[in-house]
């Protein structure tokens, strides 16, 4: 090991989990944060040590790797969001499709089935249509803006720099989503800091200004939600008056005043102020409704493109039951209604269900049935009676995984086909593994639903053996 804990023109080798980087030194591998990429040469710091796990900062870039390209952003030293500009797309969707085979191997032991190429985003750039944006008294400055000499405002709307809660970043312009998002945030800001309105303290829970949501849809549709941190009448009416005169392109213009200690807003009311109550997206010939509180898969064209996967590897002729797991604001369940006999999707909100519901409505599809609940609790021998045995599951569960009783009731539902929908590779070879005794990992489907970063999303067929 290296006494003083620094290595000096070494090379980095890989990348690693949660998108970092790592070094094999013959003190075993170092995790690497930060702007790296494999094939640097660096002077490195280690800054933590856990045991066996090692994690170091670079000190000083003495060459660039060959798979580096020039970032695009004005934020992106500073922001978390895009951790992955300085590398080529080609490289990114390599390294992405890579991280699945390793997970499959590593944690699933499955080796005997091909995985695709990853399918990769038309856009790189302005792909995503929700972005929340936070106001804060406590406005980080990078080094080029205190070195500058020029006057600063304390007050900032935008994103948390990495690993400090307290801290946010004015964005001045955000590559993450079309227009107009950027105007509205920007001229809220403006309008904000003339008016003098009380920016939210996030240390102390005070203050009015504390954060916006804003929403586009492929229809056309804006949605914006702002978040008051007190019950300031006056302060909300100029506000809310000045986007809507302003920001005639905002369809559903809605507040909330959140006294909670956090910004999480699913257990606050929403107030309508303007326009309509929700925004429209649209897939094929479907519309879906979305609201305030709907969660809609935040890259509207890859998620057609996942979905479709998610369709073909379900192999529907139209004589189906199919069980749609997670199924959220019932996106999945509506898209592949039209060719199954039914479709019983299970969520665990309340508010979803409805969604879901309303969505089938809206569509004039019939043949789909909803249900809140536990998935443990919903997903037993009573419901599987009650519905049927199905003869497909879809399930898309969180970054977690699916408990080990949902998975041992499909099991037990014994369906011909199970389409695993993943954003968690990881967890998702896990949950595969499970299963191995009675299913085959049959088709693998990675698709880059985020660009830029190293999140990937994946689709995996089981057929029951």
């Amino acid at each position: 090991m290296s006494k003083s804990n620094k290595y000096e023109y070494v090379e980095i080798t890989d990348f690693a989990a949660e998108g970092k980087c790592i070094f094999k030194s013959e003190d075993g591998v170092i995790f690497v944060e930060g702007n790296v990429a494999p094939g640097d040469i660096v002077d490195l710091q280690v800054v933590r040590t856990k045991k066996k796990l090692k994690e170091a900062i670079v000190t000083k870039i003495h060459s660039q790797s060959a798979l580096r390209t020039e970032p695009y952003c004005e934020h992106f030293t500073v922001c978390g969001g895009c951790k992955w500009q300085h590398i080529s797309y080609e490289h990114q969707l390599r390294f992405k499709r890579q991280q699945v085979v390793d997970h499959f191997e590593r944690i699933g032991k499955i080796r005997n089935v091909e995985i695709n190429e990853i399918i990769a985003a038309p856009k790189t750039e302005y792909y995503r249509n929700k972005l929340e944006f936070t106001f804060s008294n406590w406005r980080w400055l990078t080094k080029e803006q205190l070195d500058s000499g020029q006057p600063f405002t304390k007050t900032a709307l935008g994103f948390h720099v990495p690993k400090r809660f307290d801290k946010i970043f004015t964005v001045d312009h955000c590559h993450l989503q079309p227009d107009p998002s950027n105007a509205i945030r920007n001229a809220l800001h403006r309008f904000s800091e003339e008016k003098g309105f009380p920016y939210y303290d996030v240390r102390f829970n005070v203050g009015v200004m504390r954060n916006v949501i804003v929403r586009t849809a492929n229809s056309g549709d804006v949605m914006v939600i702002v978040q008051f941190g007190a019950q300031n009448d006056e302060i909300i009416a100029e506000v809310m008056e000045f986007l809507h005169q302003n920001h005639p392109e905002i369809t559903s213009l809605n507040y909330i005043v959140n006294l909670k200690g956090n910004d999480s807003y699913q257990d606050q009311e929403v107030i309508h102020y303007a326009g309509d109550k929700v925004i429209r997206e649209t897939m094929e010939d479907l519309t879906f409704l979305v609201g305030p509180k709907s969660f809609y898969q935040t890259n509207s064209e890859q998620a057609y493109k996942l979905f479709s996967v998610a369709r073909d590897y379900a192999q529907l002729t139209g004589s189906e039951s199919v069980y749609d797991l997670y199924t959220g604001t019932g996106t999945i369940a509506n898209f592949v209604a039209r060719s199954a006999k039914k479709v019983v999707g299970v969520e665990y909100v309340e508010a979803a269900v409805q969604d879901a519901r309303i969505n089938s409505q809206l569509n004039g599809i019939t043949n789909t049935s909803f249900f809140a609940g536990d998935m443990r609790a919903i997903m037993n021998e009573s419901f599987l009676h009650t519905h049927g045995r199905p003869d497909v599951i879809i399930t898309d569960p969180p970054r977690a995984g699916m408990d080990v009783p949902v998975i041992e009731t499909i099991l037990k539902a014994a369906p011909d086909r199970v389409v695993y929908v993943s954003c968690n590779t990881a967890t998702q070879a896990r949950d595969l593994a499970l299963m191995s005794e009675d299913y085959e990992v049959t088709r693998v489907q990675p698709v880059d639903m985020f660009p830029n970063t190293h999140h990937v999303e994946n689709v995996a067929l089981l057929v029951r053996k």
